[in-house]
């Protein structure tokens, strides 16, 4: 991992009497230059700098949200929610409700639908008979599948399918077509939501939004007098590797047109199979019920001869590989690909894996990317279409077991941008009064905070001052503590993105 590239230079600090990471002493903790340039046990001189007293606070090494499809987070949180409806005949009711409410002829959109277990199908007509006269678009929580009514059909030139149940490529072309909004929209809205992230502790993303996300995050960083409040790396698609190239871009380095160094080069994103819910995630065994299904084990969305030429190419020119990979058969593949191509890169969500394949992540440095509220989302869809696998399904302690290094994230917005969310359901692998789902597979509150902050377990003197200040020590903390973290300040190379009054 590079290391992170110079930012605008922040004033001189200390921090006083401040616990040294989770369980630690207490000291004083010099901060210059956008580094941490000294600590002392409490109480230290604080060399004429402005001094902050944090009363016995933790300081932690700043939390990154390894997975993030930012634009879509930033406009989902101001759509239609459909989180938590248990039929499609209720999310087509709070369509209903919504549309009511909206100008004439505005597009409805709607977020976050679960149709794994609804005992009714989203169709066109349901749609139809309750929001009609109006597009309609509801997404699923995956980013997977979309339900569209008639009329939304109709501008995507699909009046004649069947259902208005699109999957995959049909669903991203629907969102990119109708759920989109003006660039300037965006780009605020972005804004707002870094902020949000960074007041959780938040101080860096891995950006994988479907999009051009260098010109896009390029923009947003000319666009602004102010710096952003969170460290971005800029995932590259297929699409736009060849620009990539052309510009010399590489993997953790800034572009070389973009001041001040917040913003970096991230992976090429591979897609190789779908997901769990809409049931097209790539499996050695059959789905139980495979009726609808375009194929009865999922789909294959690359070959292998596409995804090693693809990573091969990228490799060449310094940009490394994230891999797209849900079900055992197409983590295997992917993994596969990274032997073959020999690169070092990431794998994207490994949700169900073959024992034979879990010591191949260290053997190869591959990077395992988990989004643990997915586990907790997920349970009962996985326990019916992966029946008799999920012990090794989202085996986040197996995996550290066998060496691999694992990073977290929350895929915004298939759940909520939120590390300590994605932290306490890693350790506690349920979010209520249920049992834990395989709590065999827990991680301990030490090995998730790692695992969210990039492998780093502590604040050391010579680090980059990308820090978060928590009023609980998460060691000690309790469940409700630790997802509802209070967080008193988050610092990215020195200077304060967020500070409580």
């Amino acid at each position: 991992m590079s290391a992170p590239a110079p930012v605008p230079p922040a004033a001189p600090l200390t921090l006083r009497r401040v616990r040294l990471g989770a369980g630690g002493p207490l000291v004083d903790v010099r901060i210059e230059g956008g580094r941490v340039r000294e600590i002392h046990p409490s109480p230290g001189a604080t060399g004429g700098v402005p001094s902050f007293d944090l009363d016995g606070r933790t300081l932690l090494p700043g939390l990154w949200d390894s997975h993030v499809h930012m634009v879509r987070w930033a406009v989902a949180r101001r759509r239609l929610d459909l989180a938590g409806l248990d039929s499609a005949h209720a999310a087509a009711e709070a369509a209903r409700e919504r549309a009511a409410a909206l100008p004439r002829g505005e597009t409805l959109a709607g977020y976050g639908f679960r149709d794994g277990l609804w005992p009714d199908a989203p169709h066109k007509d349901l749609l139809d008979a309750l929001v009609p006269g109006r597009p309609a678009l509801l997404v699923s929580a995956d980013l997977h599948s979309a339900w569209a009514n008639s009329p939304a059909l109709a501008l995507l030139g699909l009046g004649d399918h069947p259902t208005g149940l699109l999957r995959e490529r049909e669903c991203f072309h629907a969102t990119a077509q109708l759920a989109s909004v003006p660039a300037e929209t965006a780009d605020g809205w972005v804004r707002d939501a870094c902020a949000a992230a960074a007041r959780l502790g938040v101080t860096g993303i891995l950006d994988f939004e479907h999009a051009d996300n260098i010109t896009d995050w390029t923009r947003r960083t000319a666009g602004s007098p102010d710096p952003l409040p969170v460290r971005v790396s800029a995932g590259v698609y297929p699409a736009h590797l060849d620009a990539a190239i052309g510009r010399g871009l590489r993997t953790g380095t800034a572009p070389p047109d973009v001041p001040g160094g917040l913003l970096t080069t991230g992976p090429l994103k591979l897609i190789t199979d779908g997901s769990l819910n809409t049931r097209t995630a790539l499996c050695h065994d059959p789905y139980p019920d495979a009726t609808g299904l375009p194929d009865t084990h999922g789909l294959a969305e690359m070959t292998p001869e596409e995804v090693t030429g693809l990573m091969r190419r990228a490799a060449a020119h310094g940009i490394e590989s994230a891999v797209h990979a849900i079900g055992d058969r197409a983590n295997e593949l992917a993994l596969d690909a990274f032997e073959s191509v020999r690169c070092r890169g990431r794998i994207e969500h490994g949700q169900l894996l073959r024992p034979a394949d879990l010591p191949r992540f260290a053997a190869l440095d591959v990077t395992v990317s988990v989004q643990p509220t997915h586990a907790v989302d997920d349970r009962d869809i996985a326990d019916r279409h992966w029946h008799g696998r999920t012990h090794r399904a989202f085996a986040y302690a197996d995996l550290l077991a066998a060496g691999a290094r694992l990073e977290l994230g929350s895929d915004a917005p298939v759940a909520r941008l939120d590390p300590w969310l994605s932290l306490a359901n890693a350790v506690a692998r349920t979010d209520g009064p249920r049992p834990a789902w395989h709590p065999e597979q827990r991680l301990s509150v030490a090995q998730a905070l790692a695992a969210s902050a990039r492998g780093r377990g502590t604040v050391r003197a010579g680090d980059v001052a990308d820090l978060v200040i928590v009023d609980a020590d998460p060691l000690t903390a309790d469940d409700a503590t630790l997802r509802r973290m209070p967080v008193h300040g988050t610092l990215l190379a020195g200077r304060w993105t967020h500070r409580a009054e």
